[in-house]
């Protein structure tokens, strides 16, 4: 996983290393990580480091004095640099090294954007960790930018490191360099749009507390998804029962079930009206329609609220207390209080009506969001997007963002919502949250396989959902 920390908990870290480590030695480490990538950026981008022109920002903080002891070590190379200081002062001993070391170095001047656009590459260090709501005005046309490779320091300028909000505009980066641990920004919609590649440079912080939040990673979840072993039956591998479709949208019963019995349910049970039933049977003959033994539900996708039939087995679905996916319809038939077990995977759009608030404001801090509609059901909470947002017990904030952007398309949350039912019949005994993030990167990386780059139909997905296990790194297959 790449774990994130607050603010204040990386500013603690960063004391105690302080403390024990000679004067500037963690700037240094800094810059040195900074100077490498920065490096490696001109060679990948225009094929040489020597001769080329990089802008270095530099403002007030100490993120300013890591982008300017950066600068200092890219003249030594060869690079020209300029350094525009983007405040009233600048990191002293830093702004020395750099001038020593050939950097030209002016405060910041209107039309100074004409300047950064013209170089190979651009190292934003105005503002640190510490800041937030947005570019100063003087800088705000940062945000229009075009031209270099943008690299940030910690994270890009104008945003808040703590939370994933966006509240104004945003100097948006191709690559962005943390140092010790990444901070939630980097993890959480709509921030981490801003910050492009994430890199996490070692300096030698230690004692760091739980994290904030942590992104699962592919790798994670091949380490964690249940093989079958020897002395599995079906009961054993996990029963799904699905409530999904009705009388008019009955290819969201199909969809469903296709991505359980693909994720590695050991049984599907399948309850729903009969045209569904038979589309179901059609498609998958292995599937059981009617009710019986089930550890857990997938209840919602293609439900319409006005179904009573189906509400009703929603209902009485909810009220067995076995782990279930509440999705689409199904949202709207919630008791008073849920569990953990119970996973409710809305988009923007279901969460904005289930909490009573404009969709704008779940996009703007969907974090915020998911964290409402969790306290106020007990439920995890998965929030779908192009970082997917999850909530569980005691607060733990998971994300994944392996999905392209193909996914975005009908039917791939009842994809979603199969896997995931699959995935918590067969690992009953962990948190729901960690195992319905695993979901979502399994579906996402499913999707990246049957996309190859370009569209995807919602059945694609649930189809390469084997290939994509077998495919995930540090797969061995045995349980």
């Amino acid at each position: 996983m790449i774990v994130a920390h607050r603010v204040e908990d990386v500013r603690a870290a960063e004391r105690a290393a302080l403390a024990a480590l000679p004067a500037g030695t963690l700037m240094d480490r800094a810059a040195a990580a900074l100077d490498v990538v920065c490096a490696d950026v001109l060679r990948e981008s225009t094929g040489a480091v020597a001769g080329r022109r990089a802008v270095v920002l530099a403002g007030a903080g100490d993120n300013g004095g890591d982008a300017l002891l950066t600068a200092a070590r890219l003249a030594r190379r060869g690079v020209a640099v300029t350094a525009l200081l983007t405040a009233d002062r600048a990191h002293a001993p830093a702004l020395a090294t750099a001038r020593r070391a050939g950097v030209r170095a002016r405060a910041w001047r209107a039309g100074d954007e004409s300047t950064c656009a013209a170089a190979d590459l651009l190292l934003d260090g105005i503002v640190g960790i510490g800041g937030g709501g947005g570019l100063r005005p003087a800088h705000e046309g940062l945000s229009a930018l075009d031209g270099p490779v943008v690299v940030a320091v910690d994270v890009p300028s104008g945003l808040d490191a703590d939370t994933g909000a966006v509240t104004g505009e945003v100097l948006a980066a191709d690559l962005t360099v943390t140092f010790g641990t990444a901070r939630p920004a980097h993890l959480l919609a709509p921030a981490a749009g801003f910050c492009g590649r994430l890199l996490v440079a070692d300096i030698g912080l230690a004692d760091l507390p739980a994290p904030a939040v942590e992104r699962v990673e592919p790798r994670d979840v091949a380490g964690r998804w249940r093989r079958p072993g020897p002395a599995d039956d079906k009961y054993s591998r996990g029963v799904v029962g699905v409530v999904a479709g009705g009388p008019d949208y009955t290819g969201a019963a199909v969809l469903a079930v296709e991505a359980a019995v693909r994720a590695g349910a050991g049984m599907v049970r399948y309850l729903g009206p009969g045209h569904p039933t038979e589309l179901v049977r059609h498609r998958r003959p292995e599937v059981v329609a009617g009710p019986g033994r089930v550890q857990a539900w997938v209840l919602g996708p293609g439900v319409s609220p006005e179904d009573p039939e189906q509400q009703e087995r929603v209902r009485a679905a909810l009220a067995s207390g076995e782990p279930a996916v509440v999705d689409a319809g199904a949202l709207a038939a919630l008791p008073g209080t849920l569990g953990p077990q119970h996973v409710l995977t809305p988009h923007a759009g279901e969460l904005a009506r289930l909490l009573g608030v404009e969709r704008a404001a779940v996009e703007a801090d969907p974090l915020a969001a998911a964290r409402r509609a969790h306290e106020r059901t007990g439920a995890t909470v998965l929030l779908k997007g192009s970082v997917t947002t999850v909530v569980g017990g005691g607060g733990r904030v998971l994300t994944a963002a392996s999905a392209p952007d193909w996914l975005a398309t009908a039917g791939a949350g009842d994809v979603l919502a199969g896997v995931l039912g699959a995935a918590l019949a067969a690992r009953p005994d962990e948190d729901p949250a960690v195992v319905a993030a695993d979901a979502a990167v399994l579906h996402g990386w499913a999707a990246t396989l049957a996309s190859a780059g370009g569209p995807i139909a919602a059945l694609d997905v649930a189809e390469a959902v084997p290939a994509a296990l077998t495919s995930l790194p540090g797969w061995d297959g045995r349980p």
